[in-house]
This record gives structure tokens, sequence and C-alpha cells, in this order.
């Protein structure tokens, strides 16, 4: 397997520079300013998978995308690390993983330690005029110094004259919320939509496809125009354009979810005659290297002739830093809003490998902005009255341990191979990939939300994953075990149910909930559990306690955790409460309260669960 970090040695010897330069500053800064450094205009859009013409596309309406990519590069293989916006948009301003630094929740907001600083901070430094326009959502707290610009009138004009600039504009016209509201005179006919295999055949579930597919035209048309402003500014002969995609999207199962439809983004690159030695290939051309949004800050730094920080987790794939062609594309889920799952996936140029390590938990899990699309109101409606496929049944089931797809021969991912005997040796390769980045990168993934916040509260839990405070590979086997549905490992998760690490004693729990039934030998010891001291592991007991009968003594420990200040404990019970159904009834009461929560999360959360208790 091919290394995911490029060191500072890697770049020294790439970029053919003597190690002393490193104590020269002045010399090295003078070298700098003699270098290259090429306008560079990123032009963004907002939930889309590859569904452009270039990208062999028929029923796509994508005409100055196509001439873009005709023009450029083609990036076949170019993953999002995240399929969601703001994990997504943390990876990228930072060039980590945000496993790696506790960022990967939705909208968590934990901070990562001052010396991760945001890339355009080192172009500005070097002498770039940097703008955004406008959409931000980086995860984190943004430092001092990011950009000149960032608003929705930020824009590479102002820069003094003879600047090199970095401009980013964000499309938002292809955004999921464009689909909420049913439009009539739609162009692409609904009857032609080509329906993945996971969809029912329903009215709104083709009327959905085909509007997302004049939004995605109407996007196509934005971004014709910032082309266009480019090249009467003069400026198109001095400007490397970058066009892709923040993640796949937009239509329930794609977004959000870590399959090639919420990962798998459009990436187009164009170089103007004079930087065309830069490029990969000649224009036109197609490749099919892989790459990820976690290479996008290294590769910009590479291409400004600015060494990369050797924190950086990503691998430039263009410029004098460029690394070597990586076999992998990496990638996660976190908490999304407020629904918790947690999944780690590692794909190559074939196949998909998917690590779940919430298999008790549906993939279609309630979620109030997903049910604003009548799409997913209709999928789920079909499924309750029985209409639906095997195929189509899968999303409203909990999750097996490990899924693994053949994109080649399976692009909709609806065939799971991974119990299939003849493609062991490839799921076993691809889980030791996952598992070494796992490792490497310290995932902070193992750790409760609820715990983290407390964590955060005397250091940044990037220092607390690579501290001796952090037991990652007792806690990895711990949740392997945990989350393999396999009643071998009961008497070891049992064992680890008392041990010191709390987070050992997190996932042992997590174990005798996955395995239900199977774990009624482990109730007195998961008894024991619901007086711990992390409300986390209290809540993971009770619900396996609530699911074998013994409601009477865990329900209440759920019901007061409900009230915690930490809202992501409180989050938690939230959740635990919906998914123990009618078990739930005697929490009606504080339920209510929750649903009036400060906490948007919480509050919908809570509300949804109440309108299924009174059904």
């Amino acid at each position: 397997m091919s290394s995911t970090k490029f060191t500072r040695r890697d770049f020294l010897k790439s970029a053919g520079v003597s190690s002393t330069l490193l104590f020269l500053p002045g010399i090295f800064n003078s070298c700098q300013k003699k270098a290259e450094q090429p306008n560079i205009l990123w032009i963004t859009s907002e939930d889309n998978s590859p569904f452009l013409g270039c990208y062999g596309d028929t029923f796509a309406t994508t005409p100055n995308l196509d001439k873009l990519a005709s023009e450029g590069v083609l990036y076949e293989n170019a993953y999002a690390n995240a399929p969601v916006c703001a994990p997504a948009r943390n990876c990228i301003i930072t060039g980590m993983y945000p496993p790696s630094m506790g960022t990967q929740h939705m909208r968590s907001l934990n901070s990562i330690p001052e010396t991760i600083k945001f890339f355009p901070q080192y172009l500005r430094e070097a002498g770039y005029y940097c703008t955004n326009n406008s959409k931000e959502d980086y995860n984190t707290l943004k430092p001092d110094g990011v950009w000149d610009e960032s608003s929705e009138d930020a824009t590479y004009t102002n820069r003094a004259p003879g600047q090199p600039f970095f401009a980013v504009f964000n499309i938002m016209t292809s955004h999921e919320s464009s689909i909420h509201k049913t439009e009539e005179n739609l162009r692409h006919d609904p009857a032609k939509v080509r329906l993945p295999a996971y969809h029912p055949d329903t009215p709104e579930t083709r009327h959905d496809w085909a509007q997302y597919y004049d939004k995605v035209e109407d996007m196509d048309k934005q971004v014709g125009e910032f082309l266009a402003k480019l090249e009467a500014d003069g400026l198109a002969n001095d400007t490397i354009v970058f066009y892709y995609a923040d993640h796949g999207g937009i239509l329930c199962r794609s977004k959000r979810f870590c399959y090639d439809s919420g990962l798998h983004v459009p990436f187009l690159i164009r170089f103007p005659e004079k930087y065309r030695h830069l490029a990969p290939i000649q224009p036109g051309g197609r490749t099919d290297r892989i790459i990820a949004f976690v290479d996008l800050a290294p590769t910009i730094l590479s291409l400004a002739n600015i060494p990369i920080p050797p924190h950086m987790q990503g691998r430039a794939f263009l410029g004098a830093q460029n690394a070597e062609p990586t076999d992998y594309a990496y990638s996660f889920r976190g908490r999304m809003d407020e629904r918790y799952d947690m999944m780690r996936t590692v794909r190559d140029k074939e196949f998909r490998y998917i690590r779940n390590y919430m298999p008790h938990r549906i993939y279609g899990q309630h979620l109030s902005y997903l049910w604003l699309a009548p799409l997913t109101q209709s999928w789920e409606n079909e499924y309750r009255k029985g209409n639906c496929n095997e195929i189509q049944s899968i999303f409203w089931r909990p999750k097996p341990p490990e899924e693994l797809y053949d994109l080649k021969n399976d692009p909709d991912e609806v065939h799971n191979l991974a119990n299939d005997p003849k493609y062991q040796d490839r799921l076993l390769e691809l889980r030791n990939a996952c598992l070494e980045w796992q490792k490497q990168i310290h995932d902070t993934g193992f750790i409760p939300e609820g715990e983290m916040t407390k964590i955060t509260k005397e250091e940044t839990l990037y220092d607390f994953v690579r501290s001796d405070k952090y037991n990652l590979n007792r806690i990895i086997e711990t949740a392997d075990m945990a989350t393999a549905r396999n009643a071998i490992f009961l008497p070891e998760l049992v064992k680890r149910l008392s041990d010191e690490d709390k987070f050992v004693r997190y996932w042992a729990a997590t174990g005798c909930l996955v395995l239900g039934a199977k774990a009624k030998s482990a109730i007195p010891d998961m008894k024991n559990l619901l007086h711990d001291a992390s409300p986390d592991v209290k809540i993971i007991a009770a619900e396996a306690l609530c699911n074998l009968g013994e409601a009477r003594t865990a329900l209440p420990v759920i019901i007061n955790e409900l009230k915690n200040k930490n809202v992501w404990v409180a989050l938690h019970a939230t959740n635990t409460l919906d998914c123990i159904g009618e078990t739930a009834k005697p929490a009606v009461k504080a339920l209510q309260a929750a649903s009036e929560s400060d906490d948007k999360y919480i509050a919908r959360a809570a509300k949804y669960t109440l309108s299924q208790l009174s059904e």
C-alpha cells in the first residue's frame, strides 16, 4: 500500500532543496519570490456527483463544464473524504483528516491546535490575494487572517496590480435544498431518468431526479459565467482553473452516505498555455489517478511553490512537490445533524470497502432535513406499505459490519460481496488498509461525542489522541469485536465491561447492544454500568438492557441523561429513546421538554420520537 504521508524530507528530495535552507529563511524566501505564482481560481458546486456530460452522463445538460473538460484534465477518481459539507470543508481547508482532529461530526466546532493553519494563510504569507465567495462552514473555529475577503462580494479584482490571487467561488444552485420545493415545467423528462437500483419507481422519485438535473444544468450556466468573467478580465491565460463539487449528492442514499453516490465528485482542472508544464497530461485528457479532498491544500501550496507543512496528511498531486500516487482514498462518516452513525471506508480504483461501527442502526435513520425531500418520504412510505423489493428495502434495515462493492460491475453498490469467498483477498486487503489508516491518523471516532466535549476543556482532541491517555489499539480491538455481530466474542466483551478505560467499556457495552438477545448473560454486568462515571457508557448499557426486558431499571437512566447539560450526551439519550420504540413511552414528558430545547438537534430528534410514539 502506498503511504498516505508526505514528509518534509520528501519535499526536499522532490524539490531538490538542501536541508540547510530550512535554517536560512531569508534565502528560501528570496528563492520563493522568484518562483512561479500562478493565479488559481476555484469554482465549487454543492452536493453533486459526476452528473456531467464529460463523465458520460447522456441525460445531463452541462455544455460549459464539458467544454472545460475538453480544455483541461478530467480526474476520474476524485473523492470527498466526507459525504457532507462541513466535515468535507474542514478537510479541504486544513489538509488533514477530520477524524485525526475530532472535527468529523457535523458542525461540532471542536478546536484544533494553533499550529494547524488554514492553507490560505500560507498563500497570503507568500504574497497571494485570497478571497472566498462566500461559504465557509469549516467545522471548527476559524483563525484570524485566513482571507483578504470572505463575503458575497469577495473577488480577485480587488487585489493590488500584478498580485497573484487564489479565489474561491461557491455555487449553491445544486444544493440539497433545491429539491425541497417541487417545481413544474421541468426541462429534463422524469420518464427518461435512470433510477438507481435502490430507489423505488414512484412519481416523486422521478420528479426529484429530473428536477435535480435541471439544477445541475443551472449550475453549469453559472460556471460558464465565471469563466467568461475571467476571460473578460484578461486573466484566463494567467489562471489555473479548478472545478469540483463539495461532495456527492443529493438524493437519499447519496449525501451523508459512504458510497460513491456520496463521495465520488466531478473534478476538472484547466491549465493555460503559460502553465501547461504543470499539467499531468495534455488538454482534454483523463487521468485515473486517485485524489481526495485532503490532497487539495498541499497541492495548491505545491503549485504556488510554498513548502508543504509536515503536519499535512494529504499528498500533492501537482507542482514541484508532487507525491507518488496513492492506491486508496479514505473517507468517513460521523454524526449527521441529529443522528449518530460511524463509518470508515476505503476506495481503490475498482472496489469500495466500508466498516460499519454502528451496525445496530439502520441506514435510514430519520433526519429532519433529509426528510424534506419528496423522494425520501415516498421511499419510506413504499417500504412501510411493503412495496419495496429486497434491494430497495436494505436502506431501512440494520447494517452488516462490513461492505464490499465491485464498482465496475455494480455502480449502484447494491450487491455486498463481503461474505463472498471469491472476494476474500480483496476484502482482507482493504480491511487492513482501512485499519492501518485509522491507526496512522489516531482516529478520534471511537470517543463518544459527549466525552469529546470534556476533553476539549483541557486540550485539543488532536493532542489527546496522540498521548498515552488514548489506547487506540485496545479500543479498536474492542470496537471490532463489538460490531462483528458474533457471540463468540461475548465472554471477552463481558470482561471488558469493567475495564479501567471508559472508551473500552463504551465499546464493550456497544457489543452487548449489537448482540441483542444473545447477550442476555451479560445483564448483571451491564447493570453495573448504569452507575458508570461516563454518561455515554451508561446510555449504551441502558439501551441494551431496555432491549433485554430490563427497562424498569434502565429507562430512568436514559431519561435522566436527557437533561444532561452536555448537549451531545443529551442528544445521545434522545436518539436512544427513539431507537427503543414503544419502551420509551414512559419518557414522553421528558421528551416534550426536550422538544423545546435551545439545541436544534435535540429538539428535532425529540419531536420525531414523540410523533412516532403517538402513532
